[in-house]
């Protein structure tokens, strides 16, 4: 077995609706995110000894806040020893889970408390949220002055991949149907009415081959989840969810240095966190896939092992991973259903994939699911990380 498979569990989970919430403070979002995943762990806010914020983008003033203990004093925290934000965009949530588990398998704190908390939806105007993923880890020296911004980055990505694989416009069209399939279902979700693949092509072109509904909108939401060792977590729930692996690979800062734009570095990180987990991809029974446009969740379920390379289009669109179907997948609606709200879209998927596990998915709960894999992602897709998590360790 490995040394790390196991030793730790999410106990509690909270989230507050992704949405516009221009009424409300962003600190609101953590409070009661916070608050939720304290009360679903079934333990005294006293007991929390370590908070780790994660990063939020809209406003620098917040984030120092955030940094700077606001958290620990507004939810009226008496036993915190450290709090360190933990921030690498959106894979903040498989390193903000690395880092809790090795405080609590190392001594260093007994009850991690992870929040997330953004406001890009209102707390920014729209020219202020194009110009933020216009150069947010896109090079301000090779590659912004030639007009490099998120868009064209998944553009490029989708139309190699689209020809090294024979993937189809329709096959991407069908990972936007899909993840809206499962949003319908989700009360949390922003966008809910359902979406057709004539919609998705129908919308107009953002950057070829993208269309509109290819792609993700910025809003406001927050999330929280808290981390205890595995014997503590069997003393506080029926429903752990244990840490069974994690895996990742930092392939590169500026997008052409990137060896493989149709790969990236998943297989890496998939080897990884697989084998320290000790089970097969074939054992997964649900998989919370990074989504901020369709090529990366087809790209991350073919290098996971899920399927074949070039398979992943038509389990899409043959509604292998709808509500029903074989593999239930994104299963929150994702970003590009439930709103990307910043290092928040790892974070949601993490705590959506710990919901699938603990039963508490209500009309979207798989069926007695045992493993999850979540997958989260940074920058220009710089830092492929991936988690399995379970309800049971396997020997």
């Amino acid at each position: 077995m490995s040394g790390t498979r196991g030793k730790t569990a999410i106990v509690g989970i909270g989230e507050i609706p992704t949405g516009r919430h221009a009424e409300r403070p962003a600190i609101s979002f953590a409070l009661d995110a916070a608050r939720m995943a304290i009360a679903d762990a079934g333990i005294g806010k006293d007991a929390i000894d370590f908070v780790m914020p994660t990063g939020a983008l809209f406003s620098a003033q917040f984030n120092t806040e955030l940094v700077t203990c606001r958290v620990v004093e507004e939810l009226g925290l008496k036993n915190v020893v450290g709090n360190c934000q933990v921030f690498s965009g959106g894979s903040s949530s498989t390193n903000g889970l690395r880092m809790a588990s090795a405080l609590i398998e190392t001594g260093r704190a007994e009850a991690v408390l992870f929040v997330h908390t953004d406001k890009l939806g209102t707390g920014v105007s729209s020219q202020g949220g194009i110009d933020l993923f216009s150069t947010a880890g896109i090079s301000s020296e090779w590659e912004t002055p030639y007009g490099q911004h998120y868009s064209t980055v998944a553009a490029l990505t989708t139309t190699r991949y689209k020809y090294e694989t024979g993937t189809t416009d329709e096959h991407l069209s069908a990972v936007c149907v899909s993840n809206r399939k499962w949003a319908e279902l989700n009360p949390n979700a922003f966008f809910r009415k359902p979406l057709t693949i004539e919609e998705v092509l129908a919308s107009k072109m953002l950057s070829t081959p993208l269309r509109a509904k290819h792609s993700n909108m910025l809003l406001d939401g927050g999330a929280a989840f808290i981390v205890t060792s595995a014997e503590r977590a069997r003393d506080l729930t029926d429903t752990p969810v244990y840490v069974l692996g994690e895996g990742g690979a930092v392939t590169h800062f500026a997008l052409h240095q990137e060896p493989d734009l149709t790969r990236f570095g998943w297989a890496k990180a998939a080897q990884q966190a697989f084998g320290e987990a000790g089970i097969r991809p074939a054992d997964i029974d649900v998989a919370e896939i990074y989504d901020s446009y369709p090529v990366y969740q087809l790209i991350a379920f073919e290098e996971l092992g899920l399927c074949g390379r070039g398979e992943a289009g038509e389990m899409f669109l043959r509604g292998d991973t709808w509500p029903g179907g074989r593999l239930p997948t994104t299963t929150d609606g994702g970003m590009l259903s439930k709103g990307h709200i910043g290092a928040g879209g790892s974070v949601s998927l993490l705590v959506e994939a710990a919901r699938q596990l603990m039963g508490k998915a209500g009309a979207r709960q798989a069926p007695n699911p045992r493993f999850a894999v979540e997958t989260a992602v940074g920058g220009t897709y710089m830092d492929a990380q991936v988690t399995i998590l379970g309800t049971e360790i396997p020997s």
